[in-house]
């Protein structure tokens, strides 16, 4: 895998090799000079020179689509192909009006999916720009003073001297200068997931290829611990990231969404493999005009598709997104939303989610558990000099000391090295010498239990002894009774070194002197108990998987109403196979001790159950279970690499946050379950009626033009559907794709319909038009016959129309519509302009062109008749599928 990309990555960029192949062998200060930098940084001209020379740190993966392709993508669908080709047929045979018509019909789809498409590009990239990457940078500002800044990742310039730590996004292509215990993946370029270890020291053999090169790291590689600095030596498109983007289209991952629309498109494919046939043949045996009849049949065709599906759908996702926004919830991947909707299982980090994710160091305690400054400052050096991932309880102890006593312990102590945190260790150290005395001290700071595994002495009042079983057991206990009443209990401890060599090692974390530990506090939210017992109203289970230690998880879960009787160590799920623990995930709320891979097995073993799993983290060790959720979710304070995992990002971290963006997500797919449910059935139930109209009439119940004139009006009104109301008692439950469930609300509304069409067929044609034209169709004069045929088809346009529209009204709620539920004033505003519309055509010229005619008056009287009728029986069945089915939608 890695040969084939690098030979590729030489094959498309020759000029850009030969520049990294030429750094590689440079040493540190040669790199420096080659881009003109040094370690104080650029100045504010050295940045615009060199952003104006090389460009912005900017990746093109996607260029912008132009006007002509959105026209096409538009024009493509089902329904305007068939228009297009009915216009060909009309210009072939003459009938300019109908050809004049169409062009406006498909200009007007055409239209109004373009100025969609180009709104929801719009709000996804709005939204997107509210969640900006920064990057570390060293840089002089205007009094030339040098100093390290933080900027957005896409003011970053080739030459500029960078920071890398744990959980970095690596955004650029960059030459190591300086590395400590850096390991990175790389397997965004070469799939290779195990992490490698970088270095900054120069590569003298020159067939080393560029990707195998140990001093180089590339954009879209994250950080997995350690740290370094480097110099940039490319940015945006020219990076290796960038050259391989622009040449391979990668196939994007089909989401849950997708799968399904696409098994709620097969549903209609394969009702208009069987139902345009049928309709084609027999109105071309009973009529004998069968090309009449093969546009009929097309026409039929196009009518069971929800033609504004694709609209429907991104309005649908793209105003969902907004009101998301407007709630703090940030969507990055619009199909997401579905997933978050759906979700019934959150799986949840403790700290900062179910906490106050305000950290304080209350207590700083000796081995025997007695105040001591001593450890207070031991942790301050360690926690202020580390240059890795800097957490909340690092925070912590920096706050607590004063400044006098920082400023003593800066002037008597300078950093010598570190080993950076990583989650396998779970400690950190740093090596300090004492300027007076010019010792050199290795302090450590971690996890309890890991710092006792290093420990062979501990110190008490200057005093150091053995640290035997006895003593371990009272520190393990006191440590304890502190996790018991919700505390977290890091350990310190510290030796000497004799630095014979400039670096130190995890081999120096041994035979070290335990000093004390430091306790802390995180206390649970006020706000989280509520957001649980909201969650589980809305059919959403809380899971919380913390790596934290277990009586501290115990505390602080018991406080907020999680259950905790059945709890589980990371350990015993290590010991699990898949079939045991796919039965525990199941019954177990709270997880604690968990390693990243384990959470991630957990996430994946909920999903294999059935379940839509959410996972909400902030830090590197979420990203993999992140990423093997459905819905990834994370805040805009997240380290680099969660925030890319994750296609939901929250403003705020809080539980009551998170249920309210899940509110709307669900808003948003029930409205698009309702178009296309709704719509499905009264197509369905059209063609059931057109099928019989092929049989008891001696013409076409409706001309081909005047079905597809019909479907656009219905449709237009139907794009007021995402601002509809949702139910509220709806909401209580997660909803999935199902596309059975589409075709059985199909089966029972669409003939409920149809019964409504016979009904008007028997009216128009043994009442209506004989009262008009004075006899019944075979006694008329062809002349008659012709106005007999066009008042007939006004009339089932009339009530095909109406019927579809107050349709809407009565199944988009499971309760009474208009007294019970009531629709948005948009969505009746749209339905009513539908109405009003389609009503007026056959009094106008298009009505005209349509071969359309006026109506009587009484003929309004019997429609609104069949209406309430329809509305009554429609009621009566949706009693019946919803006793059977338990919900509607």
């Amino acid at each position: 895998m890695v040969k084939r990309i690098v030979s590729f990555f030489m094959q498309q960029s020759i000029v850009v090799e030969e520049k990294m192949k030429k750094m590689i062998q440079l040493s540190v200060n040669e790199v420096l000079r080659e881009v003109g930098n040094n370690l104080n940084g650029y100045t504010e001209n050295e940045v615009k020179k060199q952003r104006e020379h090389f460009g912005e740190n900017v990746l093109i993966q996607k260029k912008k689509e132009s006007m002509f392709k959105l026209v096409f993508d538009t024009i493509k669908n089902p329904f305007s192909l068939v228009l297009l080709t009915l216009a060909v047929i009309s210009l072939i045979t003459q009938d300019y009006a109908a050809v004049t018509i169409i062009v406006l019909m498909v200009s007007l789809s055409s239209i109004l999916g373009i100025t969609q498409e180009l709104k929801s590009s719009k709000a996804v990239e709005q939204l997107t720009e509210m969640v900006e990457t920064t990057v570390d940078v060293q840089r002089k500002l205007d009094n030339e003073i040098s100093k390290r800044i933080e900027i957005p990742m896409d003011e970053l310039v080739v030459g500029d001297i960078l920071y890398l730590s744990a959980g970095d996004i690596i955004p650029a292509d960059v030459r190591l200068i300086q590395t400590k215990d850096f390991f990175v993946t790389q397997s965004s370029l070469t799939g290779e997931s195990e992490p490698l270890e970088k270095f900054s020291e120069a590569i003298l053999d020159d067939t080393t290829p560029i990707l195998q090169s140990n001093n180089l790291v590339f954009m879209g590689c994250n950080v997995v611990s350690g740290s370094a600095t480097g110099v940039v030596l490319a940015v945006g498109n020219e990076t290796m990231f960038g050259h391989i983007a622009k040449s391979l289209q990668e196939k994007d991952t089909v989401t849950n969404f997708e799968k399904g629309i696409n098994s709620v498109s097969m549903v209609f494919v394969r009702f208009m493999l069987i139902m345009a046939p049928i309709v084609f043949l027999m109105n071309g045996f009973t009529k004998g005009n069968w090309l009449e009849a093969f546009l009929f049949a097309i026409s039929i065709a196009v009518g069971l598709t929800p033609e504004m599906l694709p609209m429907i759908v991104s309005v649908n996702l793209a105003k969902g997104a907004m009101e998301m926004s407007k709630k703090k919830v940030i969507v990055k991947k619009l199909n997401a939303i579905q997933n978050f909707g759906a979700m019934d299982v959150l799986c949840t980090d403790k700290t900062g989610t179910i906490t106050q994710d305000k950290v304080t160091l209350k207590y700083y305690l000796n081995i025997h558990g007695d105040e001591d400054d001593r450890i207070l400052r031991h942790g301050f050096l360690n926690s202020y000099y580390q240059t890795g991932l800097r957490n909340l309880m690092d925070n912590a102890i920096i706050a607590h000391v004063d400044a006098l006593e920082k400023k003593d312990l800066f002037d008597n102590y300078r950093k010598i090295d570190e080993i950076p945190f990583d989650f396998n260790r779970r400690r950190m150290s740093v090596v300090v010498e004492n300027i007076n005395t010019e010792n050199y001290q290795l302090i450590t700071k971690g996890a309890i239990e890991e710092m006792l595994s290093i420990c062979s002495y501990a110190e008490y009042h200057d005093t150091i002894e053995p640290l035997d079983n006895m003593l371990r057991t009272e520190i393990l206990d006191r440590c304890y009774q502190y996790n018991e009443k919700g505390f977290r209990v890091l350990g310190i401890a510290h030796k000497k070194l004799d630095l014979s060599s400039t670096t130190i090692s995890v081999e120096d974390e041994k035979e070290m002197v335990l000093l004390g530990f430091l306790a802390f506090f995180d206390p649970p939210k006020g706000s989280t108990r509520e957001a649980l017992s909201v969650l589980k109203e809305y059919g959403v289970s809380v899971k919380v998987l913390t790596g934290d230690n277990d009586a501290v998880t115990k505390y602080i879960c018991s406080e907020v109403g999680l259950n905790v009787k059945n709890f589980m160590l990371g350990e015993v799920v290590e010991s699990m196979n898949d079939e045991e623990l796919s039965r525990a995930v199941e019954v177990v709320d709270v997880f604690a001790k968990l390693s990243p891979s384990q959470k991630t097995r957990i996430v994946k073993m909920l999903h294999h159950n059935g379940h839509t799993v959410g996972f909400m983290g902030d830090g590197i060790n979420d990203a993999s279970a992140m990423k093997a959720a459905d819905v990834g979710i994370s805040v805009d304070s997240a380290v680099d690499i969660a925030k890319e995992s994750a296609s939901i990002i929250l403003l705020e971290k809080d539980l009551m946050v998170l249920e309210q963006g899940l509110v709307e997500g669900r808003k948003t797919f029930t409205n698009i379950l309702k178009y296309i449910k709704i719509t499905a059935s009264s197509n369905f139930g059209n063609m059931f009626s057109v099928l019989a109209a092929s049989i008891l009439l001696p013409f076409l119940p409706m001309m081909p033009l005047q079905i597809l004139i019909l479907n656009l009006i219905y449709d237009i009104s139907c794009t007021a559907i995402p601002w509809d109301n949702v139910d509220e008692d709806y909401l209580k439950e997660p909803r999935q794709w199902d596309a059975n469930s589409i075709s059985r609300f199909m089966v029972y509304f669409g003939p409920t319909s149809s019964i409504f069409d016979l009904l008007t067929y028997l009216i128009l044609f043994f009442g209506v038009c004989p009262f008009v034209f004075g006899g019944n169709f075979n006694s008329l004069t062809p002349e008659m016959k012709v106005l007999f045929i066009s008042l007939f088809q006004t009339g089932w346009f009339i009530e095909s129309l109406w019927t579809q529209t107050f349709i809407i009204h009565m199944l988009r709620t499971q309760k009474i519509p208009f007294i019970q539920s009531v629709a948005s004033w948009k969505l009746i505003l749209g339905t009513t302009f539908g109405i009003i519309v389609g009503t007026l055509i056959p009094f106008t010229m298009i009505g005209t062109t349509l071969d359309m005619m006026s109506l009587p008056g009484f003929y309004f009287i019997i429609l609104v008749g069949i209406i309430i009728l329809y509305n009554l029986l429609t009621s009566f069945v949706k009693i019946i599928y919803i006793k059977k089915f338990s919900r509607l939608l």
